[in-house]
């Protein structure tokens, strides 16, 4: 929490709900109010552009499905952005990551579908997670022992990673029968992941058993970062690495940890995409999802619970925006980009601009209380 010192010494305390909640809303508020005035603009009603997208994201069980698997993806690589903010690691590959990631899911898919469903599908996931850790090793690497910079180094290796991946769907891992469309041929149905029961009504929806490993990550991602040896380190030289080797804890040890944990969290989108939806190997299959997840990472203040709020928010919008753009006619697939762009400016770029004055207001209120006591 922030804080400061009031007139008798005392430091004064903003609430964590101020910083974990109250801040978080009003910048989503500020981007929906700008987003608002944009549709006015260009002839359309803000307040029914909002219902068409609640209910386009949750008014029936099918948009349900879609919009949870959605969130699925934006879990996946917000968690993996967190791990290595919590280190002061700035990881813009989650991209590339999810793409080798891919790699390693169609490997096990394609190659070991000999084994049955029980062997064959825990084998994916783990290829899954493994090549996306290995995939971010080689960055974690030069930041740790090289002092090249983090940022710079994912960047290369998104565009990197598209081509190894462009190279093996063309000239190695095609489907003869695709009719030249750079892909593998279709996984044995063993292997594909379990949808959403037909009781549920979103059976018909995309949304699969990933979602569950969403959730389960998110509290190994907790128990971890909070509770464990491990996650104490990678805290500490995410606040000050002069402190952690002062104290013993190797920078390069946690950095390389933190990011070879990064890749792994991003390589599950592949699991989602591949085994869960298209049942192939194909390109694009990651559709920005490791971009978003910086944001989502941010507005979920790097914290599991938050970090899923965020994933939902921009679930519905990615669902909620399609049945926007269907159902009004000046709205169109670009206006729901400027939508999320606003969202992600005022949870990113802008995310301090109110903090000072709403933080201000409660360390004034707090000094106020002290000195009446």
């Amino acid at each position: 929490m922030s804080e400061t010192k009031s007139k008798f010494g005392a430091p004064s305390k903003v609430p964590a709900w101020v910083s974990l909640g109250l801040i978080p809303l009003i910048n989503l508020v500020a981007a929906f109010l700008i987003s608002g005035v944009v549709i006015l603009i260009v002839g359309d009603d803000p307040i029914k552009a909002l219902e068409v997208l609640v209910y386009g994201a949750f008014g029936y069980p099918e948009a349900v499905g879609y919009t949870l698997y959605y969130t699925t993806n934006f879990i996946f690589t917000g968690l993996a952005v967190a791990i290595a903010f919590h280190c002061g690691l700035f990881n813009i590959g989650a991209e590339g990551q999810a793409f080798i990631g891919g790699l390693g899911v169609g490997i096990a898919a394609l190659y070991f579908d000999f084994l049955p469903f029980w062997a064959v599908i825990p084998l994916a996931i783990m290829l899954g997670a493994v090549f996306g850790a290995g995939w971010a090793y080689v960055p974690a690497y030069l930041q740790a022992k090289r002092g090249s910079h983090i940022v710079i180094t994912t960047i290369m290796f998104n565009f990197i990673a598209f081509s190894v991946m462009t190279y093996l769907l063309v000239e190695v891992m095609i489907n003869p029968s695709a009719g030249g469309s750079p892909e593998t041929r279709e996984f044995s149905d063993h292997t594909w992941l379990a949808r959403a029961p037909e009781f549920t009504g979103m059976a018909d929806s995309p949304l699969n058993f990933s979602f569950i490993l969403a959730l389960l990550l998110s509290g190994v991602f907790y128990y971890f970062v909070w509770h464990t040896r491990w996650g104490y380190e990678i805290r500490v030289v995410g606040q000050n690495e002069s402190a952690a080797r002062y104290a013993g804890i190797s920078p390069s040890k946690n950095i390389i940890l933190a990011m070879i944990i990064s890749g792994g969290l991003a390589g599950f989108v592949a699991v989602n995409e591949l085994l869960g939806v298209h049942h192939r190997v194909l390109m694009d299959f990651t559709g920005g999802y490791g971009f978003v997840g910086i944001a989502v990472a941010l507005m979920g203040r790097n914290h599991p619970i938050g970090i899923f709020m965020a994933a939902l928010l921009f679930g519905a919008i990615y669902q909620g925006g399609t049945e926007l753009s269907f159902e009004m006619s000046n709205i169109n697939k670009e206006m729901v980009i400027v939508i999320q762009g606003l969202i992600i400016l005022f949870s990113g770029a802008l995310e301090n601009m109110f903090r000072p004055k709403i933080e201000g207001f409660f360390k004034k209120r707090q000094s106020l209380s002290t000195a009446e006591v």
